[in-house]
């Protein structure tokens, strides 16, 4: 089942690959501005429940979808961008294994335990 599901995450990467190249942007974009969500760990300077807030913000697949979409509906190309980078990061940090972040007991995700192998 870990092989299906990561699957399906690598074909989401490729989705939010193919989604791009629709949008009217330079190609080294998307490599240079993939792993942007990352900075979303700065709020963990401010406090654990802040930073995990904002991890889990920037990694909900959700929130890339609406601003695709919004992104489409408004003809704001940048919104759409927005959204395309944050599919293809959330789903390739799934296939690595990584998931949202729990302020409770930091260290943690839904997916696996930190430390543990795939």
């Amino acid at each position: 089942m870990k092989t299906l599901v990561k699957l399906e995450e690598v074909a989401l990467v490729f989705l939010s690959i193919y989604l791009f190249s629709r949008l009217p942007f330079a190609w080294w974009v998307f490599p240079v501005f993939f792993f942007a969500p990352d900075l979303s760990l700065a709020g963990y300077l401010a406090s654990k429940r802040i930073g995990a807030l904002s991890y889990n913000l920037f990694h909900h697949r959700a929130a890339a979808v609406v601003a695709y979409l919004l992104g489409g509906l408004l003809a704001l190309p940048f919104l759409s961008l927005v959204g395309v980078l944050l599919l293809g990061h959330a789903s390739f940090d799934r296939v690595l294994g990584l998931g949202f972040q729990d302020a409770s007991s930091p260290g943690l995700t839904p997916l696996k335990p930190t430390g543990q192998s795939v």
